[in-house]
């Protein structure tokens, strides 16, 4: 009993204590996200925000912050820091060291635990000038005081940077229950749901329930059209519930994959935010590095939901994001659900979790028939060249039929570390996988550093690397078999646009390329079209275009590697292009398309079919003949004699007259 009055007066010593503490201090911690899913630029870090309840401006110089009482100094203001009367200012916790200027925001190199955690203010003296605890954290729920300082808890909604209301929160709303599970039904789908307390909210336009929101009858709805879901619970003294959505798809029937979103409809089309709108601003919404939440359900061909769970959505692609049916990238982010997509919809990979996938539209107007990409990127499966999977779907959006996509794996350091055997659990290596494209430039920095891949190239350009210790320079660097197949790839296939090249190095190994948008390959040009050709095998000190062809170049000038070279080419096209391996590849895609694109047609009004068919036969045809022109065309280039040519590529020429002869 002593035990237990004494710990009970301990802990309201320290309340006192720091109620006192914060009461005296001119800077207070204001508001703390420490689950925050606003994703922008790829990264969402956790804040911190600080308030001057004083009347005149606080010098900050010295100043720490930190998440630990034994380590009060974990991060310190940078000289001249200054906040002034009434202001509010960020400092973000990343977890990393990086550079701070005497104004905010400030990024400290540690991070807040959405499990609990606690933030520590000291001033310059050493003194503790505020200290704020916050219990479990929800997905971007921050927790922090009323503006008039009375009371602290959660907060509906973050308001960085400004004040943040009047009212706080003890807990979070329970989430609905939803009786009647998304899917497919037959002339109508009777919906039923409930919520463990208090009150629930409904809306069918994809926009999330407010308070004002409708209430959901007891009996239920019912839906004789397809229609989305979305539920919200309202409690007294609670923050509302997590939105939890379905979809009712009535009489549909469809033969492929169904991809289903459900979102703010203004954060999709509204003028001031939507990503896949242009809005009114100088920069297009679309170009905007922002990611927006969106609810994702994934139904399979037979019509099983395989995910239902919150995420984010952005516009993807570069050029491409201009046309009317965008490009859509999606990423699992745990402050908003589940930190993994947990299914396996690609025939040729046998992952069970992704980060991230991409919901891809033709990428030109110029090449339209809906295959090119998919088609030609999967001729590179019996290579060791990493290289998207693909599947058709059809995509909704808040109940609508959007059309026909093709879900792809996103480039990035997760597709990397899954193709590269890495477990992404192991996120410091993952991490510190590098990405270029192009030429690898600062500019081009997907992932990581460009450093050691600019100092290879000039290497290349500038050593002979006949020496056998120049060589062993490079060949230690780069991974030469990667290199000498996406060439021969890129050649054969006749792809013009040179400019998507894309290297990755995974921590400890060597510099690889993959195979990234590829369908302005066969008949882009023509079937004797010298480019890429004449962009891959050019001098060393020509001038750099598009990518770095130095690598390539200073290897072929070594005779042993220019054997290799000619020994990989001729493997790539026996393998991946002789015409039955290619048609096997094109008649699937041809015929789910033949299926899908007349409905697809009438939605995004651009091809007949009758000129898809047109274009399809105009791509499989350039699929037969380059092939059989390409040796020749390689043989001018390089200056191969004719005993050479022989030598490497006589036989599968005479192979090639044969399977890619035209009916």
């Amino acid at each position: 009993m002593r035990k237990t009055r004494f710990l009970l007066l301990l802990c309201l010593f320290c309340l006192l204590s720091a109620a006192h503490a914060w009461s005296e201090s001119a800077v207070l911690i204001h508001e703390v996200m420490a689950s925050n899913a606003t994703w922008k630029g790829g990264h969402a870090w956790d804040w911190v925000e600080i308030h001057n309840v004083s009347g005149k401006t606080v010098d900050l110089s010295g100043w720490h912050l930190s998440d630990s009482k034994k380590k009060p100094d974990k991060w310190t203001f940078p000289d001249g820091a200054k906040i002034r009367p009434g202001e509010y200012l960020l400092i973000y916790c990343t977890g990393q060291e990086m550079t701070n200027k005497a104004s905010s925001p400030w990024y400290a190199p540690f991070k807040l635990s959405a499990s609990g955690d606690q933030v520590l203010l000291t001033d310059a003296s050493g003194q503790l000038a505020d200290r704020l605890d916050f219990p479990l954290q929800y997905g971007n729920i921050p927790w922090g005081r009323t503006d008039d300082l009375s009371d602290v808890g959660y907060l509906e909604e973050g308001t960085p940077g400004s004040a943040n209301g009047k009212k706080v929160f003890e807990c979070r709303a329970p989430a609905p229950v939803l009786k009647t599970p998304g899917g497919f039904f037959r002339d109508e789908a009777a919906v039923t749901a409930a919520t463990p307390g208090g009150t629930l909210r409904y809306t069918t336009d994809g926009s999330t329930p407010t308070v004002s929101s409708p209430v959901f009858p007891q009996d239920g709805l019912v839906f004789r059209s397809t229609t989305v879901l979305r539920l919200r619970t309202f409690q007294e003294d609670c923050v509302p519930s997590a939105a939890i959505s379905a979809t009712y798809f009535i009489n549909e029937s469809l033969p492929v994959s169904v991809v289903s979103l459900i979102t703010d409809p203004d954060l999709m089309f509204g003028k001031k935010y939507g990503a896949l709108a242009r809005g009114t601003g100088s920069v297009p919404n679309y170009d905007k590095d922002y990611e927006y939440p969106v609810n994702i359900e994934y139904f399979s061909a037979d019509g099983t939901c395989e995910i239902n769970q919150m995420g984010s959505f952005t516009a993807s692609g570069h050029s491409a994001r201009q046309n009317a049916q965008k490009s859509i990238a999606l990423y699992a982010r745990k402050a908003l659900g589940d930190e993994y997509f947990r299914f396996s919809p690609f025939p040729h990979r046998d992952y069970a979790l992704y980060k991230s996938l991409l919901l891809r539209s033709t990428n030109s107007d110029a090449y339209s028939e809906r295959l090119r990409d998919v088609v030609f990127s999967s001729l590179a499966e019996p290579l060791d060249l990493c290289y998207q999977d693909a599947v058709p779907i059809v995509v909704f959006i808040n109940g609508e039929y959007w059309g026909h996509y093709n879900l792809r794996e996103k480039i990035n350091k997760y597709m990397v570390a899954q193709w590269e055997g890495i477990d992404l659990e192991n996120e410091d290596v993952v991490d510190a996988i590098d990405i270029l494209a192009r030429t690898g430039s600062d500019d081009y920095v997907q992932n990581g550093s460009n450093a050691d891949w600019l100092e290879l190239c000039r290497f290349c350009k500038t050593m002979d690397l006949n020496d056998a210790e120049n060589l062993k320079f490079v060949t230690d660097r780069m991974d030469v078999d990667s290199l000498f197949t996406h060439a021969s790839f890129e050649i054969i296939l006749g792809n013009t646009d040179i400019t998507n090249v894309r290297m990755y190095r995974v921590p400890g190994g060597k510099w690889k390329y993959l195979l990234f948008d590829v369908e302005a390959g066969f008949g882009s040009g023509s079937d004797t079209s010298t480019v890429p050709l004449e962009n891959y095998i050019k001098k060393v000190s020509a001038k750099v275009q598009a990518f770095r062809h130095e690598p390539l170049n200073a290897l072929l000038n070594v005779p042993a590697m220019k054997d290799q070279f000619l020994r990989t080419f001729a493997h790539v096209l026996e393998t991946c292009f002789t015409w039955p391996y290619v048609e096997e590849h094109f008649t699937p895609w041809q015929e789910i398309l033949e299926e899908l694109l007349p409905r697809h047609n009438k939605r995004w009004p651009f091809l007949t079919m009758s000129r898809w068919r047109t274009n399809v036969s105009a791509t499989m045809y350039y699929a037969r003949v380059r092939p059989k022109k390409i040796i020749g065309m390689l043989s001018r280039r390089m200056k191969l004699t004719s005993e050479e040519t022989e030598i490497y590529f006589g036989d599968l020429q005479r192979k090639l007259e044969i399977t890619n002869a035209r009916p």
